[in-house]
């Protein structure tokens, strides 16, 4: 079974940093997908950024570009989110997928297996 754990979430002032990281048990097949998503209180879950495991291709939402950046090591099933410049509208829980379908241009979909969240708090 596909199982992703998340970790490094915590607490910090506007316009710090934090780095997220996941691991997953396996991968279906190692052309799949892993990402990170995030929810805030009261709001749907949103993607933040995926992954091509294979060759790294990602894809960002617009309002992270620039501050986000997400990064895998293939061989250990693993991916970073570094989150700089963080806005107090980046509070959410994030939550890593793996076994997602990729749909070009780094962007995946349709993933299978989810963490069980990590909290990011960001005060003013």
């Amino acid at each position: 079974e596909v199982q992703p754990v998340e970790s490094g979430g915590g607490s910090v002032q506007a316009g710090g940093s934090l780095k997220l990281t996941c691991v997953a048990s396996e991968l279906s097949h190692p052309n799949n997908c892993m990402g990170w998503f995030r929810q805030a209180p009261g709001k749907e879950r949103e993607a933040v950024a995926t992954i091509y495991m294979r060759d790294g291709d990602a894809y960002h939402i617009i309002p992270v570009k620039n501050r986000f950046t997400i990064s895998r090591d293939q061989a250990k099933n693993t991916i970073y989110l570094q989150m700089n410049l963080l806005k107090p509208d980046d509070t959410a829980v994030y939550y890593c997928a793996a076994d997602g379908k990729p749909r070009g241009g780094g962007y995946c979909s349709d993933f299978s297996a989810w963490g069980q969240g990590t909290q990011v708090t960001v005060s003013s």
